[in-house]
């Protein structure tokens, strides 16, 4: 397959942020109250997604390795305020909708997990294709999730009813343990037939950065791992000169008491 439609697929397919990785769980459960709603926010996250990759891969030479989380988060900051201005002039309703979840983009982290594992180390053509492909995967699953809630919690789909006059709804669907509800269904069915996810290795294989880092053959450029030996190495370093300060200090009392 080209390479460029295999980041399209990888996204939808492959590596489902939700289905398979299992990222930005918490859009998703919040959400997901109807499809609408999962559309409006997988879009919204796509938009932010595609750019902050193709902004990133641009200026990932330019970016000190020491501030490169900082910087990502503030270039998804500003494509973060930029779409939320252009959703309160041109789509309030859903603007109003999604609420405080809008600004919580920028954390996600599916934004700075690709940001991270793949727009820092690749051309701004795969990046771009890269974020819209784990978009539209973000987006198909949301819609999905939220098809669901909404046909079960209120017999409708896309606010349109669809369901006969005699169907009683579980409005608990469509509620905050709805959301729960699908979800575990959805990993119960993964467990059960075994397939891909972040949670069921399939014969010894894991998909997405993965568990079972010790018999993964990529922990030596596991970005997850040596993000972790980073922040082990920042830890020390500040112990360090915590010490010597303390160590200055002790000093500076005792000469002074002399």
């Amino acid at each position: 397959m080209n390479k460029y439609l295999e980041r399209l697929f990888n996204g939808i397919f492959k590596e489902n942020p939700i289905f398979i990785l299992m990222l930005g769980l918490c859009p998703t459960l919040a959400v997901t109250t109807s499809a609408s709603n999962g559309l409006g926010m997988g879009l919204t996250t796509t938009a932010v997604l595609m750019g902050s990759n193709i902004l990133i891969s641009m200026l990932r030479k330019a970016i000190p390795d020491r501030v490169r989380m900082p910087a990502y988060i503030v270039v998804v900051a500003s494509l973060v305020t930029v779409v939320q201005f252009l959703l309160e002039a041109y789509l309030p309703a859903l603007n109003e909708t999604l609420g405080i979840y809008i600004p919580l983009i920028v954390v996600n982290c599916i934004i700075l997990g690709r940001a991270e594992s793949y727009a820092a180390k690749n051309t701004i053509g795969l990046s771009a294709l890269d974020g819209i492909g784990m978009g539209l995967g973000f987006t198909i699953a949301l819609a999905s999730i939220g098809a669901v809630r909404e046909i079960i919690g209120n017999g409708s789909i896309f606010d349109k009813i669809i369901m006969p006059s005699s169907y009683e709804p579980a409005i608990i669907f469509i509620l905050a343990p709805g959301a729960f509800f699908v979800l575990s269904i959805l990993t119960a069915l993964q467990n059960k037939f075994k397939l891909k996810s972040a949670t069921n290795g399939v014969n010894g294989s894991v998909t997405g950065c993965g568990a079972h880092c010790a018999g993964c053959s990529s922990s030596n450029n596991c970005s997850a791992i040596n993000g972790i030996e980073e922040a082990k190495m920042v830890a020390n370093n500040a112990e360090k000169l915590v010490k010597e300060k303390e160590a200055e200090n002790n000093d500076s009392l005792k000469s002074n008491r002399e």
